[in-house]
């Protein structure tokens, strides 16, 4: 993370929920707690994050806005059009605004917000609660290089991002967003086939999430294509091969398009509500 993208800017975020934890847990090793404001309609949430993070809270979020230079909103996307409406006046142009509620458009946010305002809306994934996230993000009418650089500068305290166009954003979704649940749902399959075999489950779960794990972590320090690895681990009348076959008849792979294609298909009808 390039700290220097952050210097001095005070940052607000409107939601105390998993997803802003995760952001605070992140920012607060690369910026003074004294910098990092939130807010939630919970008194005991927040006092969980300022006991727990140093940071300044409140219940007021016309304050978070008042103090902030860049101001994050991190709530429901149902509740998100009166949370923004009410702020309107105070999410002025000199504030950078950033959303990572899913399927509210940048048009959208633009017509809540006064002309002028710069926004940036995100797509982050629930790994990022332990600072391995995979974000993407895109920029408004009024977005400048700096207030990407910005964004990038705060979603990189939580794993990696990527700045796109708006228009890829459902498909971030229905891959890296919804991405997790689909690697869960292999890893327990797996888990409960080691068990079918006759392994211990705990033997099984540890096994199985130390594939994935390291598997990954090869494919990230090689740079190679998945098909090159998997290649070598694939003898001629083997037993990988048989396993291999026994997916693709399975049709695994075309699962995970389908699954990839529905997971986006629904994020752009959703946006349109």
């Amino acid at each position: 993370m390039n700290q220097n993208n952050l210097g001095n800017q005070r940052i607000g975020i409107i939601g105390g929920g998993a997803m802003a934890e995760a952001l605070l847990r992140g920012l607060v090793k690369v910026v003074p707690p004294a910098q990092l404001t939130v807010s939630d309609p919970s008194q005991e949430r927040l006092d969980f994050l300022r006991e727990s993070l140093q940071v300044i809270t409140t219940e007021d979020n016309q304050q978070v806005c008042a103090q902030s230079d860049v101001v994050i909103l991190a709530v429901k996307p149902q509740v998100m059009a009166s949370v923004v409406t009410a702020l309107r006046d105070r999410l002025t142009p000199d504030k950078l605004v950033i959303s990572i509620a899913a399927g509210i458009r940048l048009e959208q946010l633009a017509a809540w917000l006064a002309d002028g305002v710069p926004v940036v809306r995100v797509m982050p994934n629930t790994p990022a609660l332990i600072g391995k996230g995979a974000s993407a993000l895109a920029g408004g009418t009024y977005a400048t290089e700096a207030h990407m650089a910005t964004a990038v500068a705060i979603l990189e305290a939580v794993g990696t991002a990527d700045v796109v166009g708006e228009a890829y954003l459902d498909a971030v979704t229905g891959l890296s967003g919804s991405g997790p649940a689909y690697v869960y749902l292999m890893i327990e399959a797996m888990i409960d086939a080691g068990v079918h075999e006759g392994l211990p489950r705990d033997l099984a779960r540890r096994l199985v999430l130390q594939t994935f794990r390291g598997s990954t972590a090869l494919l990230l320090e090689r740079g190679h294509h998945p098909g090159v690895e998997r290649d070598r681990v694939t003898s001629p009348g083997g037993t990988t091969i048989a396993g291999v076959k026994a997916l693709e008849d399975g049709g695994v792979r075309a699962a995970l398009f389908a699954a990839v294609q529905a997971a986006t298909k629904r994020s752009r009808e959703l946006a349109g509500k």
